[in-house]
């Protein structure tokens, strides 16, 4: 989990996020309580094609350094300044699991129906799991 600055603007009704270890990270929402949500969902979508991409992450900032910053005072200026934990992918590491060989061609069979391959099936499973884990 990382934390992560967050700049909030409001004109006329509408919410929008920005963060400022990210240009071009932005999105709006019509009350401030859908833009969290929103504006986490958007950054980790956001992160996860710079690291498809082969960017490289920058380094986060703390609040004080951002509000030290004299080359974002202007996007800084009637902004609320907030901190949002963020789930941020990190980068891929390969690793080495032992499967029953039927339940590893079941795997083959549905990530290819689904379009995926074994790896990101996998990867798409376990975060469906650890989500409704989570829920309960």
């Amino acid at each position: 989990m990382a934390r992560v600055v967050m700049l909030i603007h409001e004109e006329n009704g509408a919410f929008g996020a920005s963060f400022p270890d990210f240009p071009g990270a932005t999105t709006v929402a019509s009350d401030i309580d859908a833009l969290f949500a929103k504006a986490v969902g958007m950054l980790e979508f956001h992160v996860s094609g710079m690291i498809e991409d082969g960017e490289d992450l920058p380094e986060l900032r703390s609040l004080r350094a951002i509000l030290d910053d004299p080359s974002i005072a202007e996007e800084r200026r009637d902004a609320i300044l907030t901190l949002v934990d963020v789930e941020l992918p990190g980068r891929t590491v390969r690793v080495n699991i032992t499967l029953d060989e039927s339940v590893l061609r079941r795997i083959d069979r549905a990530a290819e129906a689904a379009g995926e391959s074994r790896s990101g099936f996998l990867v798409s499973a376990a975060k469906a799991r650890m989500v409704t884990s989570t829920a309960v």
